[in-house]
């Protein structure tokens, strides 16, 4: 039996925090966000790093309290029409070494009630980084379907995200991957129960999936030139 990180009192949290976004409430349950909600995800990152080195040593488990692998749980209203002014969900992302930002290749847990999930891979990468993911893809069709095709990796994952309306630049629309070439988003992810993420074997789970997710991943660092 492994560690059971995360309990029925998280989900509870985010949902009464949904429901009185604000800050005086937050402040009076900051005890409760810190016990049931914070804690255990820094404990849950933590103890991923060394799981985490097997699959790869590149990407980062960072349980610091700030700048690290969870996110914070203030909303960055600046540019955004919701202005309540926290998530109501806890968020972590295990980034590669290189990375500057989150829209590199990255690992990614996503806990909220009734929306929770795993992803990984590139989101909306810039137009250079888009095109030279295409480029290998267009390069090496039979490394990318083996990647993002094989059994181990879709009886977990799906590929998701948005796509272009037209073909790239360069591609034709005929191109057998050309629904692959066209997308904007090369991530991958799958739905995750409130039952799996409170059970003692999450941290397999979680691990395992990552595992099936690595050629992916592999296929990415490559084609935007970062070691995996």
């Amino acid at each position: 039996m492994g560690n059971r990180y995360f309990t029925a009192k998280l989900f509870g949290f985010l949902r009464d925090l949904d429901e009185n976004n604000d800050r005086i409430w937050f402040k009076a349950h900051q005890s409760d966000y810190e016990q049931h909600v914070r804690e255990p995800a820094l404990d849950f990152i933590t103890d991923f790093a060394g799981p985490l080195g097997k699959i790869s040593e590149h990407f980062v488990a960072d349980s610091r309290t700030v700048g690290g692998s969870l996110f914070r749980i203030q909303r960055d209203t600046r540019f955004s029409k919701d202005k309540t002014p926290y998530k109501s969900n806890t968020g972590m992302q295990f980034r590669h070494s290189m990375a500057k930002d989150a829209h590199a290749p990255g690992f990614y847990l996503h806990i909220q009630p009734g929306e929770c999930y795993m992803g990984l891979g590139l989101w909306r990468p810039e137009s250079k980084v888009a095109y030279q993911i295409r480029e290998r893809i267009g390069d090496d069709g039979t490394g990318w379907k083996r990647a993002s095709r094989s059994k181990r990796f879709t009886d977990v994952f799906d590929l998701t995200g948005d796509s272009l309306l037209r073909p790239p630049k360069g591609f034709d629309d005929d191109h057998p991957l050309i629904d692959d070439l066209k997308r904007k988003d090369f991530i991958a992810s799958t739905r995750l129960s409130q039952k799996q993420i409170t059970s003692d074997h999450f941290m397999e789970d979680f691990t395992d999936y990552c595992k099936r997710g690595a050629p992916f991943m592999k296929f990415l660092c490559e084609s935007v030139g970062v070691p995996f």
